[in-house]
């Protein structure tokens, strides 16, 4: 389905649409360009799959550009995004050359496009050197981090600081996740599209019929995490958690996921998964095309419970599909999941396997307690995760960047 604002109105309301629609009036014909560095794979693209659609549909010139580089590149951008979230990991001249190497390939293939925009965001690390590389840039330049830098390894922030701290603004998803940057900083939380092939209604019997397709039967309560094979997503500890229930509370576990096209660590860590598994029939290990949504889909419509059990998180998007379907989520008690996730009323935050695995016993021994969890879980994402909220705090963003640095220059 082409992504159209219209068809949007019976989930999210016309007043919802025409607030869309005046808010955009003084932005139009305006050249706005995201980079990223895939096109698949992860909640960025996901996000920008209807974002750049829609701003175009608004008026807005629109367009998706994305990085490209070698695997060792992407072995760095990795590292990258590993160190940031506070990891411990090696920063060399090697590493930093063929980042900027990269990054100099991709300014001239792109420079063109980015120094002509209005507004360029710039999607975390990988792409955030173009900044210095399009000096004849004369649009608003904004870095979007989807990551958690509340805690960072200090030598690669300090070398992204310096990149980053050029741009025009800056935004989070969260502010426990921001860093002090010398520009205005703006928190917009992602979003889902409801009428995506992931989350939009099932024609009947597709549930059923994607479970055996899988040869997953539904002869027990079904649990399941959907998220790509990473160690931040603790699949690892999700089969622990499973383990510890035991045969008194019999269940079925799924875990659903794939790579993204800049993660070459997703190979060994499905390996660790399916070791961890040791044959358990009753653990479905699947590993999913990026196309996969409507699989998706009706993996979380049959799910008794959805498990979430991150050790960091940007925001985790999945735990926003599961909730917009009426499942209560066992979620770690980390990043993006802290907003989704309220003990008793959206579902449970967990810190450890032993934690996740009381939780479940608790819930699936209380059919009615699910039920009611769960119709909260929508409502809640009705009122806060859907995509026209986040497109109106995009659109707020442009208009106040705009007038600001306006107001900046004749001051000046």
């Amino acid at each position: 389905m082409d992504k159209v604002l219209d068809y949007y109105e019976p989930v999210v309301g016309e007043n919802a649409i025409s607030q869309l629609r005046q808010l955009a009036r003084d932005l139009q014909g305006a050249r706005v360009v995201h980079v990223n560095s895939t096109r698949v794979g992860g909640g960025v693209a996901e996000i920008l799959g209807w974002l750049v659609p829609l701003m175009e549909d608004l008026g807005l010139d629109t367009s998706w550009e994305i990085v490209e580089g070698a695997p060792e590149f992407y072995q760095i951008t990795k590292s990258f995004l590993k160190a940031l979230q506070g990891n411990k990991v090696p920063l060399t001249r090697r590493m930093l050359d063929t980042y900027e190497k990269t990054s100099e390939e991709n300014a001239e293939r792109l420079r063109p496009t980015l120094e002509d925009a209005d507004f360029v965001f710039i999607h975390d690390p990988q792409p955030a050197a173009l900044f210095d590389l399009c000096p004849n840039r004369k649009g608003i330049w904004v870095w979007r981090c989807h990551i958690d830098v509340s805690h960072p390894n200090r030598k690669y922030w300090t070398y992204l600081r310096s990149r980053v701290s050029q741009y025009h603004a800056s935004i989070f998803s969260m502010p426990e996740f921001a860093q002090s940057l010398p520009h205005p900083q703006f928190l917009i939380a992602p979003s889902i599209d409801p009428l995506s092939q992931k989350n939009c209604e099932l024609v009947d019997g597709e549930v059923s019929s994607t479970l055996m397709h899988l040869g997953i039967p539904s002869d027990l309560p079904i649990l399941t995490q959907i998220s790509r094979f990473d160690r931040f997503k603790d699949p690892v500890g999700v089969i622990e958690a499973f383990d510890l229930l035991g045969q008194s509370t019999p269940a079925r576990l799924v875990l659903a996921g794939g790579g993204a096209t800049d993660d070459p660590e997703g190979a060994a860590v499905l390996k660790e998964v399916r070791d961890a598994a040791n044959g358990n029939g009753r653990i479905h290990i699947l590993e999913l095309p990026s196309d996969a949504h409507r699989t998706i889909n009706a993996l979380q419509r049959a799910s008794t419970l959805v498990i979430q059990k991150s050790t960091k998180e940007g925001f985790g998007l999945t735990v926003t599909e599961a909730l917009w379907k009426s499942k209560p989520v066992i979620g770690g008690n980390v990043g993006g999941i802290r907003q989704q996730v309220h003990n008793h009323h959206t579902g449970y935050l967990v810190n450890s396997p032993q934690g996740a695995a009381l939780r479940v016993q608790e819930l699936l021994r209380n059919p009615v307690r699910i039920r009611q969890i769960g119709e909260r879980a929508t409502k809640f994402v009705k009122e806060n995760y859907l995509l026209n909220r986040h497109l109106r705090e995009y659109l707020t963003l442009m208009l106040g960047v705009r007038r600001g640095l306006t107001n900046h220059l004749m001051t000046n």
